[in-house]
């Protein structure tokens, strides 16, 4: 009796995941998220450095750095006002679980000025993150989950970090928003005589025309 009541359960446990289009249970999907960086249009950064602590209390150094996502799409609008687009490339933080906190420290050159930040990741993210390689898009429910989970961290002028997390769909969602301080010993922790990286032409043509955005973002 008991091996027949065994066996209905897992007959009507595979009945529910076959009826469910939207599991992602066989998917293919990595252990581990990736952590990226975006700029608004034209207001480059470099990343110097950047930590993750994940929920077990782990801490790992060295999880990205260099240049973030951006673009260039011409002078006719001011389009670095607000954040248009998120970028998509990223680093695998390897080891790691989901995210309690993450630093970051990076030159916004177009100041320049040099920042960094603790910024504390909510709850609501970590549930995002499980979602999107857990669940399919009931947009394209024929597709396979997301591959991996990932954090973007925008990083503006005057030390703003916005934060997003993909959804299922690979909608970016906004979940936490800090404000940076400033790095005391300036670019490089002070072991490049103040020289920041170098500021792009296009970037340089784009301020002079319509200036830093301050608070638009």
């Amino acid at each position: 009796m008991r091996a027949f009541i065994a066996l209905l359960g897992t007959l009507l446990l595979t009945g529910c995941l076959a009826s469910d289009p939207l599991s992602a249970k066989n998917d293919p999907q990595s252990p581990w998220w990736e952590l990226g960086f975006t700029e608004p249009y034209y207001m480059e950064v470099w990343v110097e450095d950047s930590a993750v602590e994940d929920i077990n209390g782990k801490l790992f150094h060295r999880t990205g750095r260099g240049t973030a996502s951006g673009g260039d799409l011409g002078y006719k609008k001011e389009w670095a006002r607000g954040w248009s687009e998120v970028g998509g490339d990223g680093r695998s933080v390897i080891g790691a679980d989901l995210p309690k906190r993450i630093f970051v420290r990076w030159q916004s050159v177009v100041e320049p000025q040099t920042y960094r930040v603790w910024i504390d990741i909510p709850e609501e993210a970590r549930q995002i993150m499980r979602k999107t390689t857990a669940r399919r898009c009931p947009e394209t429910p024929k597709q396979t989950a997301s591959y991996m989970a990932s954090v973007n961290l925008g990083l503006a002028p005057g030390g703003i970090v916005q934060v997003w997390v993909r959804d299922e769909c690979h909608h970016p969602i906004k979940v936490t928003r800090a404000q940076a301080e400033i790095e005391p010993l300036g670019p490089h922790l002070g072991k490049s005589n103040g020289h920041y990286y170098p500021q792009s032409e296009n970037s340089k043509q784009y301020i002079e025309k319509y200036g830093i955005p301050y608070g638009s973002w």
